[in-house]
């Protein structure tokens, strides 16, 4: 027998449907031309751009060489400058030598390869200082989610006081719609809980008295008065922000392979000019022809071809991934992706979308209705409910086409379910719990599949049950198939919600590595201990609880279109049209664009050693030192520009 409805404390009429995950409010984003780093590259590649075509079209040099002076001063003097700094710390980096190779091919007329040299560092950094920039604002908007103020309960009396002013032991009232302040436990009341902030369910949990509650939660339709269990700066939201900088500031750096080597090869490079120019001046030798060559092998051991060996295919990849709907980062992000060897899956709104549905009607023996009359009265009673799973039963009443009847006399009890009179009859939909006393197969074999368990009772007799799921998003088990080819391991599954759940899905996805109910540190904690084992992480993922791992891992990807701000901005690549196949095709493309690298690294480690070797031995006459440093520069631009085209993302879709 059901259980009788406690009544409303007043009756509900237009009810406004409400956003099955809330987005964080009051977010704070940098503006692009905000940073001075933006501004002066912007500034350099529009000089550049300028006068490419006026030197190219034989223009007189009035007419360019401000543009290209231009150029140089508003892209090099930052780099210039940073690169004077590290020589007071006794230390030598590219940055000098690119804007000192710039200057020395300016020097003998070569201004379009210095702007161009000049352009790409100027690029690199504007971007390099924007990621980092975005990924401190949505840190700063994620505090947010905890409300300012709250309401404490002294003696009976509402006090309204800050946040910080919160201790443990105090007690809080969170009205329906609001943000839950502080981590505690429900000492009065009952209402559910938005909880995918914290552990990525994708429905509201029942809470009530004795049941744990997260600071940044969003209640529902009940009043709750909660016992404040850890003070703000403690609270789990807080954990979080802390464990997104703590990543962001510790992770080790990964760098492109030729600024790995940088500090040796610009010291070689210096020194051997400087040497070719004081030997040569000390045996008695003509000053300028000792200069001429000197320049001519500052010229051709300028790492122009080593820079343009690496990022072409980089950026042609970034650029063949944003086509198809994968936003990556930065060139370092892309060559990241190629490197990891195990992947970590999130479930809600990764592997799934994020938002229930009706998977199955079962009909009870002696309830003596079809199953379309089932939904049908379930529906039309659920019609006004701002629940999720009451949009669910909707939803799949409209998707049969069902006509939906007028209920009258609706009342929302908070954690027990929605009665209504339809037909004459009066209807109650809700949990398990609250509607039977005995225990019923259907319900036990929904919930053993992993399914929530969605009871219809007429007129006091259990009449259905609705097995509500999570519904897979298409072609999930083959990329979790794709994944586990390219690296070699199966796909783990990280995720907040409960076993059961969890465990239907990776049965659905072919996933044997599940991991349930992990609140973020969890997550983060079990990808340090892969990476301990020798493994480079790549974490898919979506939501706020996602983004200390995605920030911690050696690579991170984000779905687009219902992922919170925090994790897009965590993440080294986003996929726009949460489609779970774009990830593995976007490590492949990241692995061929790392080969082509290594391929063009050889082609111009090769030319620049020819050439170096001919100035040093012999003489190597200026104007063919320069068409053979020019000739390797564009043979390995136009190999990394390969990945440009569309077969190439296609042959990642089936690596």
């Amino acid at each position: 027998m059901a259980s009788p409805m406690p009544p409303p404390a007043a009756p509900v009429r237009d009810a406004v449907p409400v956003a099955p995950r809330p987005a964080v409010p009051g977010r704070r984003q940098t503006r692009l031309f905000a940073l001075p780093e933006v501004r002066w590259a912007a500034l350099s590649a529009a000089a550049f751009l300028c006068a490419l075509p006026l030197d190219l079209g034989g223009a007189p040099a009035w007419a360019w060489g401000p543009l290209y002076a231009l150029c140089y001063a508003a892209g090099g003097w930052e780099p210039g400058w940073a690169g004077v700094q590290a020589l007071r710390d006794k230390t030598l980096d590219v940055d000098l030598l690119m804007v000192v190779a710039a200057l020395g091919a300016a020097a003998i007329g070569q201004f379009l390869d210095g702007g161009l040299l000049i352009v790409i560092f100027a690029v690199s950094g504007a971007l390099e200082a924007l990621a980092t920039r975005r990924t401190a604002d949505s840190v700063s908007g994620l505090l947010d989610l905890a409300p300012a103020q709250a309401v404490r309960l002294v003696d009976g009396a509402e006090q309204v006081v800050p946040v910080a002013d919160l201790r443990v032991g105090d007690t809080v009232l969170v009205r329906p719609g609001e943000r839950l302040p502080a981590d505690g436990t429900v000492v009065e009341g009952a209402s559910e809980v938005d909880q995918a902030t914290i552990t990525g369910e994708p429905l509201p949990v029942d809470r009530a008295a004795g049941d744990t509650v997260f600071a940044g939660t969003l209640n529902g339709t009940g009043s709750l008065r909660v016992r404040v269990e850890a003070d703000a700066a403690e609270s789990v939201i807080a954990r979080i922000v802390a464990m997104v900088e703590e990543a962001s500031a510790t992770k080790a750096p990964t760098q492109l392979f030729i600024e790995k080597i940088e500090q040796r090869y610009s010291a070689g490079v210096v020194a051997a000019t400087v040497a070719l120019v004081a030997v040569p001046l000390a045996f008695g030798a003509d000053f300028t022809s000792t200069l001429l060559r000197a320049m001519t092998f500052m010229i051709v051991a300028s790492p122009c071809a080593v820079v343009l060996a690496t990022m072409p295919p980089l950026l042609s990849a970034i650029a063949n991934a944003g086509r198809h709907g994968v936003l990556v980062k930065s060139a370092v992000a892309m060559e990241r992706l190629g490197s990891v060897t195990r992947v970590a899956l999130d479930k809600t709104g990764t592997l799934t979308e994020g938002a229930p549905r009706v998977a199955e009607v079962r009909l009870l023996l002696a309830a003596g209705l079809d199953e379309d009359t089932a939904l049908t009265l379930a529906a039309a009673a659920e019609l006004h409910s701002e629940h999720p799973l009451g949009r669910a039963v909707v939803a799949a009443a409209r998707e049969r086409g069902l006509t939906l009847p007028h209920a009258r006399e609706f009342v929302s009890a908070p954690g027990r379910g929605v009665s209504a009179l339809v037909r004459g009859r009066e209807i109650r939909v809700g949990s398990p719990a609250a509607l039977l006393t005995d225990e019923c197969p259907a319900v036990t074999a929904a919930e053993a599949g992993g399914r929530t368990a969605v009871v219809v009772v007429a007129d006091g007799e259990p009449v259905a049950v609705l097995a509500v799921e999570d519904r897979l998003r298409p072609g999930a088990p083959e990329a979790v198939a794709a994944l586990a080819r390219l690296t070699g391991k199966g796909p783990a599954l990280l995720t907040g919600d409960n076993p059961r759940a969890a465990a239907r899905v990776a049965d659905e996805v072919g996933i044997g590595d599940v991991r349930a109910a992990l609140l973020p540190e969890d997550k983060v904690a079990a990808v340090r201990e892969w990476e301990r084992a020798g493994d480079k992480v790549l974490v898919v993922g979506d939501g706020v609880n996602d983004a200390p791992a995605l920030a911690a891992a050696s690579a991170g990807v984000a779905m687009g279109r219902a992922g919170s701000d925090l994790a897009l901005e965590s993440a080294d690549a986003v996929v726009v049209r949460d489609e779970p196949a774009a990830v593995p095709a976007v490590v492949a493309l990241s692995r061929r664009a790392r080969r082509l690298v290594a391929q063009n690294l050889v082609i111009a480690s090769v030319c620049i050693g020819v050439l170096v070797v001919w100035d040093l031995a012999w003489h190597l006459p200026l104007p063919l030192g320069v068409a053979g440093h020019e000739g390797s520069t564009v043979l390995v631009g136009l190999n990394g520009l390969r990945l440009l085209r569309e077969s190439a993302w296609q042959d990642a879709t089936r690596a």
